[in-house]
């Protein structure tokens, strides 16, 4: 008789949990899309979404809320994957919603788009319909993600109440909603960034070249390096632009992404890095999630990611 003993790598686990939950909203809901903006996170979410459905193709579209203040090595890399898979994009504009006078810029040294983006994701879903929102955030990032649910509630307003979200058993998850409420989705919630780079590692992923080390003009304030490339981060006459060699461990609007001093420049270098590190790639990069502990939490509740 023969004994067969399967033992699966904890690539294979988190992945195998991962498209069971992507599967599982994909026939559970009836408009579901995924939140796509080019990062590391949002590009193994979408790997996984491919083999999640192979050799079909991923039937729903991917979405991204541009603030107008992105990477342009991200954009590229987002419509350039984007039409390699035949994806629709959604692309729902903060400056647009700012020409409607949805919202207000904000003005000042320290002015960002990022606050704006909820109320342009929120009006998205509300005029394409969609009722359930993949994310690509992971519990390891910061407290307020930490108190996440995989299958997370949102009410008719978008809101989030982290003491109105539904218990989650093993794998069992309740999708059930009202029309006009919708979840936010986290298939990883259960990896880390370790993970994500040697996920990227084992399936041989492209990411954007500011993951890596490279040289670049930044300025420095509140111990952060920030972009002077793009000019989107309003740098003032007492912070002085500088060449460094830097590289970005998260990727989102450059006016408060800040970059961190490294020669990391393959995927082996970045990951001994990561592994030697003790501070999370938001508090050590985001400005705005600096601003308070409490900062990311007030945020989701106003209907942020």
């Amino acid at each position: 008789m023969q004994r067969c003993d399967y033992l699966l790598s904890q690539l294979d686990v988190l992945e195998a949990e991962s498209i069971h939950i992507i599967r599982e909203v994909a026939a559970e809901f009836e408009r579901p899309v995924l939140l796509f903006s080019g990062g590391k996170d949002s590009i193994v979410m979408l790997r996984l979404a491919e083999k999640a459905f192979w050799p079909a193709p991923i039937p729903f579209p991917v979405m991204h809320v541009d603030t107008g203040h992105n990477f342009p090595e991200v954009i590229e890399y987002r419509d350039r994957r984007a039409a390699d898979l035949g994806l629709r994009l959604v692309v729902a504009s903060v400056q647009d919603s700012i020409d409607a006078g949805r919202v207000v810029e904000e003005t000042g040294r320290r002015a960002s788009r990022n606050r704006l983006q909820t109320t342009t994701l929120l009006d998205a879903i509300e005029e394409h319909r969609f009722d359930a929102a993949f994310g690509g955030a992971r519990r390891d990032e910061e407290k307020a993600r930490a108190k996440e649910r995989v299958v997370s509630f949102r009410d008719e307003f978008g809101q989030w109440d982290p003491k109105n979200q539904r218990p989650e058993l093993w794998n069992l998850y309740n999708t059930r909603i009202r029309q006009g409420e919708h979840v936010r989705v986290f298939p990883l919630s259960n990896w880390t960034e370790l993970d994500i780079w040697d996920y990227v590692r084992r399936e041989g992923l492209e990411l954007p070249p500011i993951y890596f080390a490279h040289t670049r003009r930044v300025f420095e304030r509140d111990g952060m390096l920030l972009d002077a490339e793009t000019g989107f981060a309003n740098r003032g006459e007492d912070e002085p632009e500088f060449e460094a060699v830097v590289r970005y461990r998260t990727v989102g609007d450059a006016s408060c992404t800040g970059a961190v001093k490294s020669n990391a420049a393959t995927l082996e270098q970045v990951m001994e890095e990561i592994a030697a590190t003790r501070i999370t790639e938001r508090g050590q990069t985001r400005a705005d999630d600096r601003s308070s502990e409490a900062a990311m939490e007030d945020r989701k509740k106003e209907g942020y990611f």
